[in-house]
């Protein structure tokens, strides 16, 4: 091949990946919009997932029929890029598959979750201030994000920030699998970046505000991929350090301005990373502090002024939910922040009150700094999560004495995403070290037997969340689509499928009846 040839196909095949994985993840929510069911009758709510699930798993086993294909094809000259188009269209489909659910849960109403209530109401009004030219009335909220929903708004909904916030949460929900597994394709293969990357990230996955989920996951493989490069730095020339340290510095600023949360938890622990792993010598260490050097001075060139708002004195966090009572060693499952009685929890486990899923959890953290202490995957991932553990507990050691939570229990979700990455690195670490032993029947098996277990698992969970916001009146998430089904639509009308075609301005909020302030402060 060419050298010419080489270089395009270098570009056009990651290409095929991303465009694969984008499309996978909107074919889903696209289909739901011809699921014709009534969402908030519980049949109907059934009826839409199983037609999800159809959907779902016909063009999976599309996908799975491309690669056997390609495997005989012309000599299977395609393959490796079949098996890495497929791998990414099957990301897009898992995340897309929630899209979908979320496009029934809201089907005959034009509001976003939650109406214009709590979160939403608050994030419509910043945005439409933007909209309107009064700039953001909050410096403390992710800039980026808000900015964003205000130019959305003005390019597709005549500055509609209500209509634009239903598009962020479908399409938030949509581009998760996508944005995980392109961003885990910096450090596996297809097939492991699915595994390690996208599996995991449906335990976090969040359509309501979908930009933290999405920076949540997406930052973890940056970090190994930022240890990675510093473990090389001090062998490459000057000019490469310094314009991978404005790149990094850029695509870290960028992170941080759409949600700063999982940056300021995981900071300590990526520092804690390049210590550990970086080569020392005194001929390195002056490329290493110039590259540091750079990308913090670009960081803060960019986001100095808001990193200022976030720490300032005035600003306090008392947002005492249901998920500061808990234990706050406890994060392997999460039971949504939403006030009432929820009777236990955490929930009895067999292990001195831990569970089974815990306890594999953690077994699996072991075995992945066991097989790939040295690896920077491992040990970046197994740093991020203990700065974030000590985080959490020295802020809420100081809950009693401060009256703040300062977003403590939201680290929990980072907590779950660390671990099962480790999890699934083990995993794969286990897989490296064993190739070949004893010998695989076929390749072709071992991917296709590899494929079909992520598309179960893949399609059950997404299943399993979508159901979990459906709408209803509970005391969970899904009050949010209930809510939404409740409000008078902008013309007066009530939404197509209310109950009893009875509405609201503000659509149903007896679930505020169930709210419990905090108990201290």
């Amino acid at each position: 091949m060419s050298g010419w040839a080489s270089g395009l196909r270098r570009v056009v095949v990651p290409g095929a990946e991303v465009v694969a994985a984008v499309a996978g993840g909107l074919v889903m929510p696209v289909a739901a919009r011809f699921v014709d069911v009534d969402p908030l009758d519980r049949t109907g709510q059934v009826s839409a997932l199983a037609a999800l699930q159809v959907r779902y798993t016909v063009l999976g086993v599309v996908l799975i029929g491309v690669l056997m294909f390609c495997h005989r094809w012309r000599g299977g000259r395609a393959y490796d890029v079949a098996k890495r188009v497929v791998c990414a269209a099957l990301a897009g489909l898992a995340s897309g598959f929630l899209a979908g659910g979320i496009v029934v849960a809201l089907k005959g109403t034009p509001w976003p979750l939650f109406g214009l209530s709590g979160d939403t109401g608050r994030l419509v009004e910043w945005s439409a201030s933007i909209v309107h030219g009064h700039g953001n009335p909050n410096p403390t909220y992710p800039p980026l994000t808000l900015h964003a929903l205000a130019w959305w708004a003005q390019l597709f909904h005549h500055g509609d920030t209500a209509a634009a916030f239903r598009d962020m949460e479908i399409g938030g929900a949509a581009i998760t699998g996508p944005a995980a597994y392109c961003a885990w394709r910096f450090v596996l293969s297809p097939l492991w970046a699915l595994v390690v990357g996208v599996v995991p990230a449906y335990s976090i996955i969040d359509p309501y505000k979908p930009y933290g989920a999405v920076v949540m996951i997406v930052l973890l493989p940056v970090f190994v991929v930022s240890v990675r490069h510093t473990m090389r730095v001090g062998d490459m020339a000057w000019r490469r350090v310094l314009v991978s340290a404005v790149l990094f510095g850029l695509l870290y600023s960028l992170l941080f301005l759409i949600y700063p949360g999982s940056s300021l938890w995981s900071a300590p622990g990526l520092v804690a990373a390049v210590l550990l792993l970086f080569p020392w010598s005194k001929v390195r260490v002056g490329r290493l502090l110039a590259f540091i050097g750079v990308t913090v001075a670009v960081f803060g060139l960019l986001c100095g002024w808001y990193v200022k708002d976030l720490t300032g004195p005035g600003n306090v966090d008392r947002a005492y939910g249901f998920d500061a009572y808990t234990d706050p060693a406890f994060f392997s499952m999460w039971r949504t922040d939403m006030p009432g009685d929820v009777g236990q929890w955490p929930p009895p486990g067999e292990l001195a009150g831990l569970g089974l899923f815990s306890v594999l959890t953690f077994a699996g953290v072991g075995v992945a700094l066991w097989l790939g202490w040295q690896r920077p995957l491992a040990v970046t991932v197994a740093c991020v999560f203990g700065g974030t553990w000590l985080w959490r507990m020295e802020i809420a050691s100081r809950m009693w004495a401060t009256g703040t939570v300062q977003l403590w229990p939201r680290t929990g979700n980072q907590l779950l995403y660390c671990v099962l990455v480790l999890g699934a690195a083990a995993t794969a670490f286990a897989a490296t070290r064993l190739a070949g032993w004893p010998p695989l029947p076929s390749r072709l098996g071992a991917h296709v037997g590899a494929l079909a277990a992520v598309l179960l698992v893949l399609g059950s969970a997404a299943s399993s969340v979508s159901d979990y916001w459906m709408p209803a009146k509970t005391n969970s998430y899904k009050i949010l689509a209930y809510v939404s089904q409740t409000m008078r639509k902008p013309d007066g009308s009530c939404p197509k499928y209310a109950p009893n075609h009875q509405c609201s301005a503000t659509g149903d909020q007896s679930w505020m009846n169930n709210f419990a302030g905090p108990r201290n402060h």
